[in-house]
């Protein structure tokens, strides 16, 4: 039977045009969240796992298969590039503003990580579903409220938008927060745990 499922997995590979590389199960994935932060569906994901009996249950470390779409023909600047990973023109370049409007004099690392908190934002239950709402809701950050937001991304906020949409998100450690405590005025966040600090701002969970 396992030699069965080894060739039928291999045939697939063989089949596909479409590249298939190996990832490593982190803390907090599933399924779901796996394919969409590759751009691909559920079931497609499914079909190069025949390994994976129950979708609902995985466990760090295991190395699942997943296929890489095609990068399709980019005409300019790389805006069709977000189809590759399943969100729009137009949410890429809302993320790239308030990457932009929150952390332009941080790091590089620093703007993957702003980017990185919308996006477990999104994942959380405790947040809303999409990346929109979850940057408009209220309260949650000044740039919407100052009109910061308004402003158009550079090209290295819209750098770190795509390298949060890659294996770097990690360098977040699934953060849901962040804050320069030497500008803020507002504490609560003290009394939360610090995952990690890059540049001015500290990062929580």
């Amino acid at each position: 039977m396992k030699k069965l499922i080894f060739l039928l997995a291999l045939l697939i590979t063989l089949l596909s045009a479409e590249p298939i590389f190996a990832y490593t199960v982190q803390k907090g994935d599933t399924m779901s969240k796996i394919a969409r932060a590759n751009g691909i569906s559920l079931s497609e994901l499914a079909t190069v796992n025949p390994h994976v009996r129950n979708l609902d249950l995985i466990y760090v470390g295991d190395e699942i298969h997943i296929k890489q779409k095609k990068r399709p023909t980019v005409a300019s600047r790389g805006e069709t590039r977000s189809s590759k990973v399943g969100i729009s023109d137009a949410e890429i370049d809302l993320l790239a503003r308030i990457v932009r409007a929150e952390a332009q004099a941080e790091p590089f690392e620093g703007k993957v990580a702003v980017a990185s908190v919308v996006l477990n934002r999104v994942d959380s239950p405790k947040f809303p579903n999409t990346i929109k709402e979850v940057i408009y809701q209220q309260g949650q950050f000044q740039p919407v409220s100052n009109g910061e937001i308004s402003k158009p991304a550079d090209e290295e906020s819209r750098k770190a938008v795509f390298a949060a949409l890659s294996d770097m998100r990690k360098i977040a450690k699934d953060s849901l927060f962040f804050y320069n405590p030497d500008i803020a005025s507002n504490r609560w966040l003290d009394s939360r745990e610090t995952t990690v600090v890059i540049g001015q701002h500290v990062f929580k969970n």
